[in-house]
């Protein structure tokens, strides 16, 4: 074997070898991506590949990007809220939550009881809601394309609910400092409680085209190992870390909202984890995270109908300034840590407003999956790891 290297310094070094037949061989340099917006999004893979068995692989991200964060120093704090909810599109409720908890934290405000439960029935629902695409979409990007239609029609059923309170199908813009924008229409818990209990009645269907699949298991078990070890190391969080046997969650770890009461011991909230860590058993996690988020939702429907009628936000002041200080406010998103960093100087604008996006260290950590597995593993795990691009790009 002879080596050769680029005279140039700035240039990577190319290993030549001789091959069967004395012909020159080298290392191939494969690009992934990127792909049409209409897709996941716009992620570009650059992969070294050695035959069929992939060496190295870079996630090349910052093709969404979009500078949010230098957008919400020049908006208040009721402006904010149109551009954090759409980093992740598909956890745009639970992405308003973070900024809303923070700036209220800051201004010492305590929101109304009937608000703090209707906030949480609102993000348990969005979170089924992202659930159910990713049940959806990744059987599909394995072959199958029935699932797709059992996870739309069980997503169309809650998104009615969800359009009907806020408005909006994706971008709800419902909370607002010191509650939400308005109060729930007449008759809409009942319409709540009857979708939940529809989509809870035909989940099966969707459950048996996945759970005990032949091919999917073939797919998915044992590919795309991620140690706890390495979840830890690069910061990754959610469904993905639980998956990998990380039992954190922060509803129950440092709760917020109403979930305090509802992940004790005698409540419906529980923390879903399993100990494979591989794509079957994210997939997995996903799979009961929907059924634990129906039960909390519904735990917080109940709740409602007992409570009496009463504000559902706080009034607020023409100008709103929060008072000089920072605060680090983190939610448990669908795919994961959500956290906003806030620093105010006492102003009607943020001075600082830094996101930390469950995805960014969750796509992060394919540079340590992907290398050693095949090719034909590759789309397995990358939709695995059910990321949202702008979540990545910000």
């Amino acid at each position: 074997m002879t080596e050769t290297t680029a005279s140039s310094p700035t240039r990577q070094a190319l290993t030549v070898g001789v091959g069967a037949g004395g012909l020159a061989t080298a290392d191939m340099v494969l690009n992934i991506g990127p792909q049409h917006p209409a897709t996941h999004g716009v992620l570009r893979l650059r992969i070294v590949v050695d035959g069929e068995r992939i060496v190295s692989a870079e996630p090349i991200i910052g093709y969404m990007h979009r500078g949010a964060e230098k957008l919400f120093e020049v908006r208040d704090y009721r402006q904010i809220i149109v551009l954090a909810n759409r980093h992740d599109w598909l956890s745009a409720f639970s992405n308003e939550l973070g900024v809303v908890l923070g700036v209220e934290h800051m201004l010492g405000m305590e929101v109304p009881e009937r608000a703090v439960w209707a906030r949480t029935a609102l993000a348990e629902l969005n979170r089924v809601l992202n659930h159910l695409m990713f049940l959806g979409s990744y059987p599909l990007e394995l072959g199958a394309i029935t699932p797709v239609f059992h996870a739309f029609r069980e997503r169309e059923e809650l998104q009615a609910v969800m359009e009907e309170v806020s408005g909006g199908r994706m971008h709800y813009m419902f909370n607002r400092v010191g509650g939400l924008k308005e109060d729930l229409p007449a008759g809409w818990m009942g319409r709540v409680d009857k979708a939940i209990a529809n989509v809870r009645k035909r989940l099966p269907a969707l459950e048996r085209l996945i759970v005990g699949n032949e091919i999917l298991e073939a797919r998915t078990r044992g590919v795309g190992v991620l140690p706890r070890g390495t979840v830890e190391a690069y910061g990754v969080s959610g469904p993905i870390a639980r998956a990998s046997g990380l039992d954190v969650d922060l509803r129950r770890d440092a709760p917020y909202l109403a979930y305090g009461e509802l992940f004790t011991d005698k409540g419906p909230g529980r923390v879903v984890t399993r100990t494979a860590g591989d794509c079957l058993a994210r997939l997995e996690v996903l799979l009961e995270q929907v059924h634990v988020s129906l039960d909390v939702a519904q735990a917080c429907l109940d709740r409602l109908v007992q409570l009496p009628q009463g504000p559902i936000n706080v009034k607020l002041p023409k100008v709103l300034k929060v008072p000089e200080g920072e605060i680090y406010s983190a939610t448990e998103n669908p795919l994961g840590f959500n956290g906003y960093y806030l620093v105010s100087r006492g102003e009607k604008t943020p001075w600082r407003l830094k996101l930390r996006s469950a995805s960014f260290n969750n796509i992060s950590v394919m540079s340590e999956m992907l290398p050693g597995q095949l090719i034909s593993d590759m789309v397995a795990i990358l939709g695995s790891m059910f990321f949202v691009v702008g979540d990545v790009d910000k």
